[in-house]
């Protein structure tokens, strides 16, 4: 082999093998994941997938919760249950916060973020953002220990009662009746002494847990600080299942067409009448084609009869109107049928069929035959029409079945 040939083939192999490699590594890379939405669905740097991955592997169960805050209610859970709002990305509204707060009366809460501010209202506590980050600690941690960083705190607030509307107010009216609190937990705060968690321990025996930063139950945060370790405190060892919002986060009910038509046959009365009448068709098909019994032989074809096809010819001859050819032609067939050997017949017997039925009745012993041949005789004597020729051609069938040869 030339050298040239064994580079150019070196080159070929090395070039295959770099394409190959690019397209491998190019598989396992992702494009960089911009969604700040703190919703558990997202496993970007601000998602909160690594927040609910965790508590699963520790024992906690997860489920999402895709419905309005009204129906809250509808969610039929037996053990205690952790009602998690993590950052909405869509504000609470002043209605879904008494949804949220009634809610809280039979199960307990995790508000976190600036978007559940109307929530935390109700509770007497409000978000305050700042420009700046700050340094977060636990509860006798020294600042110096920790690495965690924090943009909102908890500042007190008029606790909202209910009011009506007026017409001077920018916002919905409060429709909120918290519960009195009875005892507050700090749960985690500023190296400067602002409070950002809480616990608070209502008088009816629920507990509402308080996060001013969402940032903290991030995907981010809790790889790369002491966020992991607080956030899975807040539910794991208290709650065996915890529930997230994602409705605030966009991820509404959703399904497809047949989903939503088989949902809806099976709490109405006529998608009942439905399902009953495709029962009855499905028994009517099967019962259709389900074969009882033998299998019934097919009708045995039988050939016609020369005379039928004579009568057959008289029909269609009439019907052109050749009657007295009809009835001549029926005689001829006679003759053929009845001579032994019908090719050494004579010329003018077989020109004139009088003759030949002339011949016949001098020979003929039985009294019907010879009352049969003289009937035909006098029908080829005088012009016929329809009848004659249907009557002429019973008379041929009578004449046949006396001179036919017996076998």
């Amino acid at each position: 082999m030339r050298p040239r040939v064994e580079l150019a083939i070196a080159l070929g192999v090395f070039g295959l093998l770099a394409a190959g490699a690019a397209a491998l590594g190019g598989r396992g890379r992702r494009e960089p994941d911009f969604d700040l939405r703190r919703s558990t669905f997202l496993t970007g740097p601000d998602g909160a997938r690594g927040y609910a991955d965790a508590l699963e592997r520790l024992g906690v169960g997860v489920q999402r919760f895709r419905r309005r805050p009204a129906e809250l209610g509808l969610m039929r859970v037996r053990d205690p249950i952790l009602f998690a709002v993590v950052g909405p990305s869509e504000a609470v509204d002043p209605v879904e916060a008494d949804a949220i707060v009634r809610y809280g009366r039979t199960h307990d809460l995790l508000l976190a973020g600036k978007g559940a501010d109307a929530v935390m209202r109700c509770y007497g506590y409000a978000v305050e953002t700042r420009p700046n980050p700050m340094l977060a600690v636990l509860p006798g941690q020294a600042p110096a220990n920790s690495d965690l960083r924090v943009w909102a705190v908890l500042a007190r607030a008029s606790r909202r009662g209910p009011r009506a509307a007026s017409a001077w107010d920018d916002e919905l009216p409060s429709l909120c009746r918290a519960p009195d609190v009875g005892l507050t937990d700090t749960l985690l705060r500023t190296a400067g002494g602002r409070t950002v968690a809480l616990r608070l321990h209502l008088a009816e025996g629920r507990t509402v847990t308080l996060v001013a930063d969402d940032l903290i139950f991030s995907n981010r945060a809790l790889r790369s600080s002491a966020a992991g370790p607080f956030a899975l405190r807040l539910a794991v060892g208290r709650y065996p299942r915890v529930v997230f919002d994602e409705y605030h986060h966009g991820y509404g009910p959703s399904g497809s067409l047949p989903g939503a038509l088989l949902s809806w046959s099976g709490r109405s009365p006529w998608g009942w009448v439905g399902w009953q009448l495709v029962a009855v068709g499905l028994l009517g098909l099967t019962a259709s084609a389900v074969r009882f019994g033998p299998v019934r032989p097919s009708p045995e074809r039988r050939r016609r009869s020369p005379l039928e096809h004579v009568h057959a010819l008289a029909t269609v001859l009439a019907a052109a109107k050749g009657h007295d050819l009809a009835v001549r032609l029926m005689v001829q067939g006679l003759r053929r049928r009845l001579s032994r050997s019908p090719h050494a017949a004579g010329a003018g017997v077989r020109a004139d069929p009088r003759a030949w039925l002339a011949h016949q009745a001098r020979h003929l012993r039985s009294a019907p035959a010879r009352t049969a041949v003289a009937s035909l005789t006098a029908l080829m004597d005088r012009p016929q029409d329809a009848e004659g020729v249907l009557r002429a051609a019973n008379v041929v069938e009578d004449v046949w079945e006396d001179l036919k040869p017996q076998h």
